[in-house]
């Protein structure tokens, strides 16, 4: 559910700098870019998620091998 109301943060921040004015036309690129690696850190945090689940997974998997 993160990640897409973050996506979606990023895409709101920069209408609301262009709107208001916030930022010239020259460092709307700049923003972009780091509107954009923020909303990255929560891929990663999904990545990381997932990885973290199925090493548990299959720790939990390898046990049961083990003990039949």
């Amino acid at each position: 559910i993160t990640l897409p109301v973050e996506w979606d943060a990023s895409n709101r921040a920069l209408r609301m700098l262009r709107s208001y004015g916030l930022v010239g036309s020259q460092d709307l690129e700049g923003a972009k870019k780091v509107l954009s690696a923020a909303s990255l850190t929560y891929v990663a945090a999904l990545a990381q998620a997932i990885s973290t689940l199925l090493y548990y997974l299959f720790l939990l998997g390898g046990m049961r091998r083990d003990e039949s």
